[in-house]
């Protein structure tokens, strides 16, 4: 696939050669100065060969030598820094205030390393003619890509995993007579540590903590671009023998985009992730392709004044360090895309209840139609590469709400406590009985600053609110609840291949976002939930038919990339189309195409027929990237045989457009 960015279209770039090595797990070390707003520490990447790398013959291990050349056309290099001997570990005498935490002085508004604004990115796409000369990088030695943007990259480094104590486990040679052979030890070691079986999970991030605290053995060559970081090391010539474990020590810059910096509501200092175009690029070197899903653990430092939330499994206990610092650590299990990873630290207060705890009910007569209990489907295999995973825990299977937890800054403390506290049960209990197995263990809420430019927004074990929802009562609350809940299955657990159709995603989080405010409404008659959901309906068609008459047809399409989508170059680099578009990121009419599509098939399918169907799409494909032809090649092959195909394809065509049809 030839690579070629339309700066004029503000087409996003994924630049990591994810296809030569593949990141398998992260370790981040952080900092978190309020004062110079920086996030400064490091993370130690651990990979294995990417696909194309894993194929035998010469012909395939000749491809993954270098580069190639379509990467070329799109990348912008700086020059190439050498090895640097003065980069040193945090200083354990910096001192702490509230707000502070290692404060290092003034803000740090060096334009270097990338730094660059939107219409500079954009035109210095193409605009690169040596970026693969012999003198900056070498005609032969592999090149390991990573998306990186707005970083400050201070030393990269090759990791010893091979010292640490107890590593022996992993290694089938005894004795070491050459460097070859020590560096063929490291990347077994690696290998072995990120193909442990699923049930081993605890010892795994046990060694990957002793594996990136080990020390360094040999810096490598790197250079930062406008959209990317290149790594190399001397006279290695193919991926397999490139390190599978590498430390970056970098920092964030005031600007980068990935995070923002501001104040809550109460006027206390924040940082959050609040969905950048850019994703987590930003806030560290990393490969955004989805492709490229992979665990990760994170320990982050603060002030004692400020809590962090975190895409994690666990839910964190801070350790106090010393006087005015803690030291706060998550962890994720379930592969996911680094896109994915979110965090927020602010000075927030969690809400309990303080009398009783609410009952939890659903409206009886429409989860009927739900209430096939899905046990039986964890009988059989997952799709997925191995995890921990809940569909194959009976007692995880069977919980109807997972632990959650609500946070706010505290003068929205008695707001989220009347309406939130009761909601949320409710609708984690509506989405179980539509959709069965909760993907995630536990559910942190938060409501975010009033700066955040959306009604909500979800990443696995944590959901963004706007402040806005509170104001509009307990049917504004619940339905937006429903939706962010909804990307759970939708957007999480299963989730596009190909970032451009985004309609699997929103599409089905907004209709199901009905479907799950229906179950959880208390004592609502069936008719008016219908009246509820047929109101919707009726102002979506409005909101959908203004923006098809007032928008580019070009950003209209729920699959611009066509008969293309889904693929990558040789490398695995690959463009989204429109990703930076200022007018696409407020536009709903992916959510609205994949909401009236998904309407239409279960009125004419039926809506037992429909959601037993979904729940089955749910067991086959959590865990896992999908593209549409997924989905519609398994309705096709499972709705009942005296519904027949013709009434189905001629709604598919209507609602999708012939393009969504056009690889089936």
């Amino acid at each position: 696939m030839e690579m070629k960015l339309d700066p004029a279209k503000d087409d996003l770039p994924l630049m990591a050669n994810t296809r030569h090595m593949l990141v398998k797990h992260y370790v981040l070390d952080l900092d978190v100065d309020f004062k110079s707003q920086v996030i400064e520490g490091t993370i130690v990447l651990f990979f294995e060969p990417g696909s194309r790398c894993k194929k035998g013959g010469s012909a395939g291990e000749g491809a993954c030598l270098s580069q190639s050349d379509e990467t070329c056309k799109i990348r912008t290099s700086e020059p190439c820094h050498s090895p640097v001997t003065n980069v040193s570990a945090r200083s354990s005498k910096t001192g702490y205030n509230d707000f502070a935490v290692c404060a290092k002085g003034e803000k740090d508004t060096s334009d270097k390393n990338g730094n660059h604004s939107n219409g500079e990115q954009a035109s210095g796409i193409s605009s690169s003619k040596n970026c693969c000369d012999i003198e900056n990088h070498g005609s032969e030695d592999f090149l390991l890509v990573l998306d990186c943007c707005d970083l400050s990259v201070l030393k990269v480094e090759e990791v010893d995993v091979a010292a640490v104590p107890g590593i022996e486990k992993f290694t089938r040679s005894a004795k070491l007579t050459d460097a070859e052979e020590l560096r063929n030890l490291r990347n077994q070691i690696v290998h072995e540590l990120v193909t442990l079986p699923a049930d081993h999970w605890r010892e795994q991030l046990y060694y990957y903590t002793r594996c990136s605290q080990a020390p360094g053995c040999g810096e490598l060559l790197f250079s930062t671009g406008t959209w990317s970081l290149e790594i190399r090391k001397a006279e290695v010539q193919a991926p397999r023998d490139f390190p599978h474990a590498i430390r970056i020590w970098y920092k964030t810059k005031p600007e980068g985009r990935s995070v923002t910096w501001t104040t809550d509501q109460s006027s206390r200092p924040c940082v959050y992730t609040m969905g950048s175009p850019i994703n987590n690029r930003a806030l560290f070197p990393c490969q955004e392709p989805p492709v490229a899903m992979s665990t990760w653990q994170t320990t982050v430092r603060t002030a004692s004044c400020l809590v962090v939330l975190m895409s994690g499994e666990n839910s964190a206990e801070p350790a106090q360090l010393q006087e005015g610092l803690l030291s706060w650590y998550y962890y994720v299990t379930m592969p996911m895309p680094a896109s994915t990873f979110t965090i927020a630290i602010g000075c927030w207060t969690e809400v309990k209840q303080e009398s009783h705890t609410a009952d939890v009910q659903t409206n009886n007569e429409i989860s009927s139609l739900f209430s096939r209990a899905d046990l039986r489907l964890i009988e059989g295999s997952c799709g997925h590469v191995a995890y921990p995973c809940r569909f194959q825990n009976p007692a995880a299977s069977s919980q109807l709400v997972i632990p959650h937890r609500v946070f706010a800054p505290w003068c929205l403390k008695d707001h989220c406590a009347e309406i939130l506290l009761e909601l949320i049960p409710q609708c984690l209990s509506a989405a179980h009985a539509t959709l069965g197995t909760h993907p995630f263990s536990r559910l942190d809420v938060l409501i975010v600053p009033p700066n955040f430019s959306s009604l909500g927004m979800a990443s696995p074990h944590i959901i963004f609110l706007s402040q806005s929802v509170l104001t509009g009562g307990s049917h504004l609350c619940g339905t937006r609840l429903c939706h962010e809940i909804a990307h759970a299955w939708f957007g999480l657990a299963i989730g596009a291949r190909d970032w451009t159709e985004e309609w699997i995603s929103e599409g089905f989080a907004t209709y199901l976002e009905d479907v799950f405010w229906a179950v959880a409404q208390q004592q609502l008659p069936h008719d008016e939930a219908r009246e509820q959901q047929a109101l919707k309906a009726l102002l979506r068609w409005r909101r959908l038919r203004d923006e098809v008459q007032n928008s580019e047809e070009e950003l209209q399409v729920l699959r611009p990339n066509k008969e293309n989508t889904g693929e990558v170059s040789e490398s695995g680099t690959c463009i989204i189309k429109h990703g930076l578009n200022a007018e696409k990121i407020f536009m709903q009419v992916h959510y609205l195409k994949g909401y009236f599509l998904l309407q239409s098939l279960a009125k004419r399918i039926g809506e037992a027929t429909y959601f037993e169907f979904l729940r089955k799409f749910v067991q086959k494909f959590h865990g896992q990237l999908i593209l549409s032809q997924d989905f519609l090649y398994m309705l096709l092959e499972d709705i009942p045989e005296q519904k027949g195909t013709g009434e189905l394809l001629s709604i598919l065509i209507s609602h999708v457009g012939q393009d969504v049809l056009n690889t089936l």
